[in-house]
């Protein structure tokens, strides 16, 4: 918290650090609270707060799904929205992981492994799965929502750098009646087949005029994780700034 604070100070010598760091979202079951650590987050936040579509990019650590689950979590909570839809691409980080075993959820449940596991730090597994089972929190993989309206859910889409064109307006225009949706992306680590664009850089083209439609960046200034995360991000977009000068 300390150096947080300090980066934070750095950045902007005039900040109010109640504004930043006392601004809770939820309390967890474990008893530890979640909100923002950064300006950047602070922002995010108070998008999600003010529009029904807000697309955070920013790179790994930045809390660009963990926020946004825990402002899910608390609007089901209070009963805003009547349900959580968590999906994401099913696409393989640069390794071909052959056949998998199974049913058709227990294909798709190691790419939905990140969305438990954060749904899980913020409340009890039996919790979780009591939610799971009702209906109140669904997990799938974003071949699922084709053909739906999402009417009175707040709805988050990860990991969009690897949604196709097709894959992201076909996402987009599920939204139905009092809903929202988050779109959250790094478009630094795509892994989609070389040759096929990105919807989430696509996007930003078509869609960044539209009323009512946020789009938020994060930088690594925002990365909460481990020190060297910072650096790891920093020295890799030094690197992709080198390679484009010469």
């Amino acid at each position: 918290m300390v150096e947080q604070a300090l980066t934070v100070l750095t950045s902007d010598k005039d900040v109010s650090f109640s504004d930043v760091f006392l601004k809770d979202i939820i309390v967890t079951h474990k008893g530890s609270s979640i909100g923002p650590k950064t300006q950047g987050q602070k922002g995010y936040l108070e998008a999600i707060a003010k529009h029904d579509m807000i697309f955070g990019y920013g790179p790994a650590g930045t809390g660009k799904t963990f926020l946004a689950m825990a402002c899910a979590v608390k609007s089901l909570l209070h009963r805003k929205y009547d349900r959580i839809i968590l999906t994401r691409p099913a696409v393989e980080a640069g390794e071909k992981l052959g056949f998998l075993p199974g049913n058709m959820q227990e294909k798709v449940n190691p790419y939905l492994r990140p969305l438990y596991d954060a749904l899980h730090d913020m409340m009890e597994m039996e919790q979780a799965r009591h939610l799971i089972d009702d209906g109140k929190i669904e997990v799938a993989p974003l071949a699922f929502m084709r053909g739906r309206t999402l009417n009175s859910a707040f709805v988050i889409l990860d990991e969009a750098q690897n949604c196709t064109s097709e894959q992201m307006k076909m996402f987009l225009t599920r939204l139905g009646y009092d809903s929202k949706a988050i779109i959250t992306a790094d478009t630094s680590q795509i892994d989609l087949p070389r040759g096929i664009s990105s919807g989430a850089l696509e996007v930003q083209r078509i869609l960044q005029r539209v009323p009512g439609i946020c789009f938020h960046y994060f930088t690594d200034a925002d990365v909460v994780r481990h020190p060297l995360v910072q650096a790891i991000i920093r020295a890799y977009e030094e690197d992709a700034k080198g390679q484009k000068s010469t």
